[in-house]
């Protein structure tokens, strides 16, 4: 069974498994502090719980826990290694923390993976006088891959070398144009 709870601060809901929103409305300290009711949508995308404490000396704790870093803890850790520890969501929506859309992802991998801050709307494609140039990271190296006359056709070309590159870890821009796409 598939549960959308409702975020304080937002519109938007997160995506739970059963066996996941079992554990979170009945682990002891979560229903205590009210974890469920009071996930947020944080700046970056994904749901947290924040919540600060007056410690007896006087001064504030603020505690803050990532929901799916507290799932992939409770319940994927086997899949985790010292190269593949930090958790992502395999469809890219960070609010989506079913069981099996979370994966631990290798720093690299999870780099790839973030959304781009081109101007031009495409990882890899910049501009250059009224041309696009496509490049790739290889080994921390910039390595160009062509020039092309639009810049759905250089976001095609770095989406082809990063497959080739990096398989289904590589990032895959999602063109605009479709007309380019189909002629791709």
């Amino acid at each position: 069974m598939l549960y959308k709870v409702k975020l304080k601060n937002s519109d938007d809901n997160v995506l739970l498994d059963d066996k996941v929103y079992e554990f979170l409305t009945s682990e002891p300290y979560l229903v205590r502090v009210k974890f469920i009711e009071n996930l947020r949508k944080h700046s970056s995308g994904c749901a947290v719980f924040q919540k600060t404490w007056k410690k007896a000396d006087g001064n504030y704790k603020t505690e803050t826990i990532y929901l799916h870093k507290l799932i992939a803890e409770k319940f994927l850790d086997e899949t985790k290694s010292s190269e593949k520890n930090l958790v992502g969501a395999k469809n890219g929506n960070k609010l989506d923390c079913r069981l099996d859309n979370l994966v631990y992802r290798s720093r690299s991998v999870a780099s790839r993976k973030r959304k781009t801050s081109s101007r031009i709307g495409y990882t890899g494609v910049y501009k250059e006088n009224n041309r696009y140039r496509a490049v790739i990271s290889v080994n921390r190296k910039s390595v160009h891959i062509g020039m092309y006359d639009t810049a759905e056709e250089a976001a095609l070309a770095y989406n082809k070398k990063s497959k080739e590159l990096y398989g289904e870890d590589g990032k895959q821009n999602i063109i605009k144009n479709r007309k380019s796409e189909e002629e791709a």
